[in-house]
C-alpha cells in the first residue's frame, strides 16, 4: 500500500468528521507520518503517546478532556476503549485499528464493545483490503461532514471530499455478515 494512503485517512475521516475538534490524541509506536497530517488542520492541542504507555496516559486524563482519539493500533482492549470513552467529550470520536473485516467473530466482538459507548461505529476503507473503525458519539461520518475543511487542505495525495464518502461503502457480505452490529 502506498504510505501516505494510511495516515491521510486515519487523520481526515475524524477531522473531518468532526464540528470543531481541538483536542486530538493519538496512540501510535510511528505517528510521524499521522502527526504531518495533523499538523495540516487547526488542532489546538496534538498529544502522542506510544501503544506501550497508552493505557497508563488515558487512564491519568481527565474526563471530557478530547474531541479526538487516534489509535493506531490493530485491535484495542476493552479496558483501553473504557477510557477513551471516558476523555472524549460528549461529542468525541475515535478512529481505531481491527483485524481483517473477514475475523467477523473477534470484529463483532470490538465492535459490540464501541457500541456500549458510541452511536455510530462504521468501518471504512483505506486501501488495499484494509478498514478501520470510526465511533463517534455525535457526528455521522458521511451525512456530517465537513466538505468545506476537506476542500481546503492542501498537498494530499489520496484524501478528498469524495473518497470520505466513498470509504464506507461495504459490499453486501460485510453488511450481511456485520447486520445488527454496525451502527450506522
Amino acid at each position: 500500500m502506498n504510505e501516505f494512503i494510511y495516515p491521510e485517512m486515519m487523520t481526515h475521516i475524524g477531522v473531518c468528521s468532526h464540528k470543531n475538534p481541538k483536542s486530538v490524541l493519538l496512540v501510535s509506536d510511528n505517528s510521524e507520518l499521522i502527526e504531518a497530517e495533523l499538523d495540516r488542520h487547526n488542532i489546538e492541542k496534538v498529544e502522542v503517546v506510544t501503544a506501550q504507555v497508552a493505557l497508563e496516559i488515558i487512564k491519568e486524563k481527565s474526563d471530557n478532556s478530547c474531541d479526538l482519539v487516534l489509535l493506531d493500533l490493530q485491535m484495542a482492549d476493552p479496558a483501553l476503549l473504557a477510557h477513551v470513552n471516558r476523555v472524549l467529550n460528549d461529542d468525541g470520536m475515535l478512529v481505531t485499528g481491527h483485524t481483517s473485516l473477514d475475523n467477523i467473530e473477534d470484529n463483532k466482538s470490538l465492535i459490540q464493545i464501541l457500541g456500549n459507548y458510541f452511536k455510530i461505529v462504521m468501518p471504512f476503507n483505506v486501501g488495499n483490503n484494509s478498514t478501520l473503525l470510526l465511533a463517534s458519539k455525535e457526528y455521522h461520518p458521511t451525512a456530517d461532514v465537513i466538505l468545506q475543511r476537506t476542500d481546503l487542505i492542501n498537498g494530499l495525495k489520496y484524501y478528498n471530499c469524495d473518497i470520505h464518502i466513498a470509504a464506507f461503502a461495504m459490499g453486501n457480505y460485510v453488511r450481511k455478515e456485520y447486520l445488527g452490529i454496525i451502527k450506522n
